[in-house]
């Protein structure tokens, strides 16, 4: 059994109020990875690309207000 199998078979085990703990538990710290890698990447330079498209559209006249 490989190490991720090992942890669905725990998650399917859970009791609902733990599986709901574990639910928010996952999300934040998911959402802390993602800033982390939003950030790395913009820093890298990798972000750059979408980032003038966009002004460059802004520019154009091809957005509108939110």
């Amino acid at each position: 059994m490989t190490r991720l199998q090992k942890i669905e078979r725990d998650i399917e085990a859970l009791a609902p109020e733990e599986l709901a703990r574990f639910r928010l538990w996952f999300a934040e710290y998911d959402a802390a990875n993602w800033g982390i890698q939003i950030e790395a990447d913009a820093k890298a330079g990798r972000l750059d690309a979408l980032a003038e498209k966009a002004l460059a559209d802004h520019r154009s006249g091809r957005t509108r207000p939110l």
